[in-house]
Order: structure tokens, then C-alpha cells, then sequence
């Protein structure tokens, strides 16, 4: 099962999955996204399922996890990739702002972990994949909701990589520096601002993004059964962008005042 499996990385990695010859299950909550992608995976032979629901309610996770079951007998991994992010100075951030990142991110996280973990439990074996971030453990200006919720995944990998891995369970994670989505990158940067990506690909050492087939085949690799006896590692795929300087966002300190309230004035109308 894939979160967020319906668009941007997520909707990549599944492909990927598909194409070697997993059994998919896609989850988001956007309904008519999923049906979208999945329409095009069976096109290419993928046998997939969607799943809409929302990770941050309990009752929708096992929904999706009792549905999964149903069609295909059991999961064998599970691929966390749902996320939400504001870039933005923390003092202009409401309590609920940062309510909704933890909520999709760490408790979405543990939802799906702790439902479908159980049932890997029952099953003696499963492969658990979350995607963190590197600012996980380096911390990062103005994504301080996402920040924390990260290091909270993280730290749920390696503590249940101990405590499971007596149920034939592996848990890891993969920390991407920047893989450019459109959908992704339109929400997140500021009106007018368009020159950042340049100063934020020159900080990364080999000068250029990440490309989708390399997180593909990163992901693709740690659900297989090839990286068996890797169990609570976290691995980073960035360029050597964190080795070069921590904090990603610390770029944002250029950004005048008046982008920020126009960035905070267009979340509002949506």
C-alpha cells in the first residue's frame, strides 16, 4: 500500500512497484485522482487498487486496510508517503496550520503503521518504507511543522525496527533532497520567486535535482527482497545537498515580508 500513492513521487514510486510486479494499492483522498492514475496503471498491466480515505482518520486507514486485504489476501509493505508542508516564518503560523502537518504526517504515519503493522504481525513478515527528509535530523527554518513531524517518523523507523524486527518486520526510511514536482513546488513557493530553485540547486554539490527513476529505484530496492537485512536504516538520496549545509529552507531568510503575507493570503482562499 502506498499513501499519497495517487500523484507527484508517490504516484512514481507505485508505477514503479507495479512494473516489476507488485500488486498495488493506492490510497489519497482525492477519489477521482486515484481512479485517474489507476486507469493508467491497468493500461500498462498493473494490477491496482484504490483506496480513498484520509490517512489522519483512524476508521479510514482501516478501511483501506480491510479492503486491501480483501482483494489481494494481505500486504506485504507499506510505502508512508502522504505529507503536507507550509513554507513559512513560524510566528505567521497558526496553531492549526501546524495541527494539519503533524496530523498527515506523523499521525497519518502511525495509523497506517500501527493498522497495518498488526496485520503483518499476524502474517510473521513485512517491509515498512517512510519518506522523511533530511531537516528530519538536521532541523530547517520555516518548515517547522514539517520538521517535527519527520523526525517523529524517523524516530518511530528505527524504534520499531528493534522492537518488530522480531516479527520479520523491517522498517526504513528514505530521506530525498529536492525531486522537483509541479504540483508540489507551485504550492510551495512564493509568487514571484521563481530564481530560488536556482540558489537551492547550487548548493547541492553535483549541481542538478533529483530525477524520479532514481528515487524509484531507491524505493524499489528497500521493498524488495534483495535489501532483506537492512532494518532501521535511513537513506539519504540528496546529492550531498545536506553534507554541503544543513537547514534546506535557510535560503527562504531572502524572501521579503510581503511575499510571505501574499503566500498566507493565497492558502487562505483555498
Amino acid at each position: 500500500m502506498i499513501t499519497g500513492g495517487g500523484t507527484g513521487l508517490g504516484k512514481s514510486m507505485s508505477r514503479r512497484f507495479g512494473e516489476l510486479g507488485a500488486n498495488i494499492v493506492i490510497s489519497g483522498r482525492r477519489k477521482e485522482k486515484l481512479e485517474e492514475t489507476a486507469d493508467e496503471f491497468s493500461k500498462l498491466g498493473i494490477n491496482v487498487l484504490t483506496c480513498p480515505g484520509d490517512v489522519r482518520k483512524l476508521e479510514d486507514v482501516e478501511l483501506m486496510t480491510s479492503q486491501a486485504i480483501d482483494k489481494f489476501g494481505k500486504i506485504d509493505g507499506l510505502l508512508n508517503n502522504a505529507a503536507g508542508n507550509f513554507i513559512s516564518p513560524t510566528e505567521m503560523l497558526s496553531p492549526n496550520a501546524f495541527k494539519v502537518v503533524i496530523d498527515i504526517v506523523l499521525m497519518g504515519t502511525w495509523n497506517c503503521t500501527s493498522t497495518i503493522g498488526k496485520e503483518m504481525i499476524k502474517n510473521k513478515k513485512g517491509n515498512v518504507l517512510s519518506i522523511v527528509t533530511t531537516y528530519a535530523w538536521t532541523g530547517s527554518p520555516y518548515v517547522v511543522p514539517s520538521a517535527a513531524a519527520k523526525a517523529g517518523v524517523l524516530a518511530m523507523t528505527r524504534s520499531l525496527a528493534v522492537e518488530w524486527g522480531k516479527y520479520n518486520i523491517r522498517f526504513n526510511a528514505i530521506a530525498p533532497g529536492p525531486f522537483p514536482t509541479k504540483g508540489a513546488w507551485s504550492r510551495l513557493m512564493p509568487p514571484g520567486f521563481e530564481d530560488f530553485e536556482d540558489g537551492m540547486k547550487n548548493k547541492i554539490p553535483m549541481k542538478r535535482f533529483g530525477e524520479r527513476h532514481e528515487l524509484e529505484n531507491l524505493a524499489s530496492y528497500l521493498m524488495s527482497d534483495g535489501s532483506a537485512y537492512i532494518n532501521g536504516e535511513v537513506v539519504t538520496i540528496d546529492g550531498g545537498e545536506w553534507l554541503a549545509g544543513a537547514a534546506e529552507f535557510s535560503e527562504m531568510d531572502k524572501i521579503p515580508d510581503s511575499l510571505w503575507k501574499a503566500m498566507a493570503a493565497r492558502r487562505k482562499k483555498k
